[in-house]
C-alpha cells in the first residue's frame, strides 16, 4: 500500500472515529454531518466524499468484513469444504474476540453495538452491508442460484450468532459462559448448514 492509499485509510478511519464518539456521547440522531465535519477539520463535501451517508461513517468499521466470507472461501485449504472453512473462520473469531462474532465484552466494543442495534437506520443499513457480504460469497460459491440460496442462508446464520451472543453479553452474562454457548451454538449451526447445503459441505 502507497503512501497516497494509506492517508486515505487512516483519514476513513480518524473521521469515522470522530464520528461514532459524537453518536455516543450525544445520540445518532442529535448530532448532523456537518457537526461531525467539523469536529474532523474537514468540509461537509469533503466528509460526504468519503462517506456516503451519515449511518457509513458508523458502520466504517464492518467495511473489511463485506467481503470477509468470500475471501475465506477462495483462500481455503485444497479439498476443504466452503462451510467448513466458514465454521473455522467464525470459530478463530469467537476464540479471539472478534467483535464480528458477538463474542466481545469490552465497554467500547458493547457501547458500539447498543448505537448500532438501536438506531433504526444504522441496522437498515447494516443490512445493506451484509446484501454485499451475501453477493461476494455467491460469487465465490459459483455465482448461480443455488450459490446465491447458499450464501443468504450463511450469512443470516452468522448473523443471527453474532446477534445472540452481543445481546447475552449486553444483558449482563460472564463472557467465559457466552464464549463456551457461542463455541457450540456455532458448531451446532454449521453442521445444519453442512446437511442442508451438501454441495458445499
Amino acid at each position: 500500500m502507497g503512501l497516497r492509499e494509506r492517508k486515505k485509510l487512516r483519514m476513513y478511519q480518524d473521521v469515522s472515529d470522530i464520528a461514532i464518539s459524537l453518536f455516543l456521547e450525544k445520540g445518532f440522531e442529535r448530532v448532523s454531518v456537518a457537526e461531525v465535519a467539523a469536529a474532523a477539520e474537514i468540509s461537509k463535501p469533503t466528509l460526504f466524499r468519503y462517506f456516503p451517508t451519515k449511518e457509513d461513517l458508523v458502520l466504517h468499521r464492518f467495511a473489511d468484513h463485506r467481503a470477509e466470507a468470500a475471501r475465506v472461501v477462495g483462500a481455503r485449504a485444497p479439498g476443504q469444504s466452503p462451510i467448513d472453512a466458514l465454521r473455522r473462520h467464525f470459530l478463530a473469531g469467537i476464540e479471539r474476540s472478534d467483535p464480528v462474532t458477538g463474542v466481545n465484552g469490552h465497554p467500547a466494543v458493547l457501547a458500539f453495538h447498543r448505537l448500532l442495534y438501536g438506531t433504526p437506520s444504522l441496522v437498515a443499513r447494516l443490512y445493506e452491508y451484509l446484501e454485499r457480504s451475501e453477493a461476494a460469497l455467491a460469487e465465490a460459491l459459483g455465482g448461480d442460484l443455488e450459490a446465491r440460496l447458499a450464501a443468504g442462508q450463511i450469512v443470516a446464520v452468522q448473523r443471527i450468532l453474532a446477534l445472540e451472543n452481543w445481546r447475552r453479553i449486553a444483558a449482563g452474562e460472564r463472557l467465559a459462559e457466552v464464549r463456551r454457548d457461542a463455541v457450540a451454538a456455532a458448531e451446532g449451526a454449521f453442521a445444519r448448514l453442512g446437511e442442508g447445503l451438501p454441495g458445499y459441505a
